[in-house]
């Protein structure tokens, strides 16, 4: 089950990667509607879409339904990781980061450590197996981030 997890949170972090290269200009409205915060700055950013949320909450979802876990458990905890990346996003730009600065830890372990509850009290697992499964997904996300960026898969090295 902990590389099923972790692979729904790759999955959950990737595919919106995955989905606008492949929809390109299509879907691609804001979450926040393009407004902007107190702060006079954005709300998430513009990288932040409904297609990502969808394209990152359906995977999961599809994935948890071929490895048993069913479809609701699948799309709660890709909705979860993507909240936590919007609370990262929402985070950085209050601190005045944009939206392509990176902020380790800000950016992996909301969007790990949110679902990663919701599987501790669903399947259950143990607190030891959520702190593995978001250490991993952070170090990962360190190292493997500037080798997509290299590869032409992502538009930053973060």
């Amino acid at each position: 089950m902990t590389l099923e997890l972790f692979v729904m949170l790759v999955m959950a972090n990737g595919m919106p990667v995955v989905a606008a290269g492949v929809l390109k200009h299509r879907w691609m409205a804001p979450v926040d509607g393009g407004r902007l915060w107190r702060d006079g700055r954005p709300v998430l950013g513009e990288s932040k879409t409904w297609r990502g949320v969808v394209s990152g909450a359906l995977a999961c979802a599809l994935f948890a339904v071929a490895t048993g876990s069913g479809f609701v458990f699948g799309l709660c905890f890709g909705l979860l990781a993507l909240a936590g990346d919007l609370l990262s996003s929402f985070t950085k730009r209050r601190l005045g980061l944009d939206a392509s600065a990176r902020a380790v830890g800000l950016d992996q372990i909301p969007e790990a450590l949110l679902p990663m509850l919701l599987a501790m009290w669903w399947v259950p697992i143990s607190l030891w197996t959520v702190l593995v499964v978001v250490v991993l997904f952070t170090l990962s996300n360190i190292v493997g981030s500037p080798l997509l960026y290299r590869l032409g898969i992502r538009r930053q090295p973060h």
